[in-house]
C-alpha cells in the first residue's frame, strides 16, 4: 500500500469514527440479549454430554499437537475479526494524549495480572487448573468486545482503536512470559511450549491475515464496503463461532460440572471480586488523572476487561478440551458480557453525575 493510499485510509477512518460517534450507541436484538444465548449455550452442551454417550471422548480425539480442532477453527473465527479492526498507523497517535492510554497499560498489564494472582492464591488453593485458569483471564487485555463496549458507551474512538492495536501487539511479547511467571511463583507446571504455541496461533496467525487482508479488501473494494459489509458480516460469523464453542467446551464439561458444580462458584469467586477491585481502581484512577469522559470510559472498559478468547485456546492448549482449566475460562467469558454491558451504564450514570472533573 503506498502511502498516499495510507493516508486516505487512515482520513477515511477518522471520518467514519466521528460519524460513528454521531449515531444512537445501541446493540441489535442478539447482541442485548448476549447472556442469554451463552446461557441457553450452556445448557446445550451440558444435555449433548448427557444425552450423547461418547461426545466428549470424540471432539476430544480431533486434535493436532494438543490443540483441538474444532475449537481451533472456532476461536480462529472468533479472534479474526477483531483483527480486522488493528491499524498500525494508529499507533502514531500515540504522542497525542498519552495518559489514557499508559493508564490502561498499567491497569491491563500490571494491576489486573497482580490483582488475579493474588484472589486466585486466596480462594483456590490446591486448585491448580483454577489456579491457571484465572491467571490466564487476568493476564490478557481485551482486543475485540471492547471496542463494541467503548462504542456503546460513546466514549473516544481513537483512544478505543489506539489501545486495541497496542494490546493486540503486546499481547505477543508479555502474554506468554506473564503467565509463565504467575504460574512459576505458584509452583503449578505447565507447558511453557504450548503456551507460545497457543500465542502464535491464535494471535499471530489471525493477527497476521487480519491485516493482510484488510489492506487488500480496501484497496479493492473501498473502505466503505469493508466497514459496512464485510466487517459487519464477519462479526456475525465471530458470534456464532464463540456460542458453538461454548457448546462444544459444556459438552465436554458437563460431566464435571455436574459432578463438581462447587467448581462453578469457586472460580467466580475471585473472578467477580477481581472485576470488583479493577473496575474501581480504573474508575478512581482515572477521576485522579482528571480524564474528561470520553477517554476516562475507554481507559476504564478495556483497563477491567479481558481477552477470553485467548484464555480459553491456551488452556485448552495446555490442558485440554474437557478440563477444569477450561471450564474455569469460560466462566470467565459468562461473567465477564453482563458485567461489561453494566460497565457501560454505570459510566454514563457517574457522567450524568459530573464524576468526571475534567468532562469539558
Amino acid at each position: 500500500m503506498t502511502k498516499k493510499s495510507v493516508d486516505s485510509e487512515t482520513a477515511a477512518n477518522n471520518q467514519f469514527s466521528t460519524n460513528s460517534e454521531n449515531k444512537v450507541k445501541r446493540l441489535n436484538n442478539f447482541e442485548r440479549y448476549l447472556p442469554l444465548w451463552i446461557g441457553i449455550c450452556m445448557l446445550v452442551g451440558i444435555l449433548l454430554s448427557q444425552l450423547v454417550p461418547g461426545i466428549g471422548e470424540t471432539i476430544n480425539s480431533w486434535q493436532i499437537s494438543g490443540i483441538s480442532i474444532p475449537i481451533g477453527i472456532c476461536l480462529f473465527l472468533m479472534m479474526y475479526p477483531a483483527m480486522l479492526n488493528i491499524q498500525a498507523t494508529e499507533l502514531k497517535k500515540l504522542g497525542r494524549n498519552p495518559k489514557p492510554i499508559i493508564l490502561t497499560l498499567i491497569s491491563n498489564w500490571i494491576i489486573s495480572p497482580i490483582i488475579g494472582f493474588m484472589l486466585a492464591q486466596t480462594f483456590l488453593p490446591g486448585n491448580e487448573q483454577l489456579i491457571v485458569a484465572v491467571i490466564l483471564l487476568s493476564s490478557s487485555p481485551c482486543t475485540a468486545m471492547v471496542l463494541v463496549w467503548g462504542y456503546l458507551a460513546g466514549g473516544n474512538q481513537e483512544q478505543n482503536v489506539i489501545n486495541t492495536t497496542l494490546n493486540t501487539a503486546t499481547i505477543l511479547v508479555l502474554y506468554a512470559p506473564l503467565v509463565a511467571l504467575f504460574t512459576g511463583i505458584s509452583n503449578i507446571p505447565i507447558d511453557r511450549v504450548l503456551l507460545v504455541v497457543s500465542v502464535l496461533i491464535f494471535i499471530g496467525v489471525p493477527l497476521l491475515l487480519g491485516l493482510v487482508s484488510r489492506r487488500v479488501l480496501v484497496n479493492k473494494k473501498g473502505l466503505d464496503w469493508f466497514q459496512n459489509k464485510y466487517r459487519p458480516a464477519v462479526g456475525n460469523l465471530a458470534l456464532i463461532a464463540l456460542l458453538t464453542t461454548l457448546i462444544v467446551l459444556f459438552s465436554l464439561n458437563g460431566m464435571v460440572m455436574l459432578e463438581h458444580p462447587d467448581l462453578l462458584v469457586l472460580v467466580s469467586i475471585p473472578l467477580l471480586l477481581g472485576f470488583m477491585i479493577v473496575v474501581g481502581y480504573n474508575i478512581l484512577i482515572t477521576r485522579l488523572a482528571k480524564l474528561a469522559y470520553p477517554e476516562a470510559s475507554i481507559t476504564i472498559i478495556i483497563g477491567s476487561s479481558s481477552h477470553f478468547e485467548i484464555a480459553i485456546a491456551t488452556a485448552v492448549s495446555i490442558y485440554g478440551v474437557g478440563s477444569v482449566a477450561a471450564l474455569g475460562t469460560t466462566m470467565g467469558l459468562f461473567w465477564e458480557v453482563p458485567i461489561m454491558l453494566g460497565l457501560v451504564y454505570l459510566a454514563k450514570y457517574l457522567r450524568k453525575k459530573d464524576f468526571w472533573i475534567g468532562e469539558p
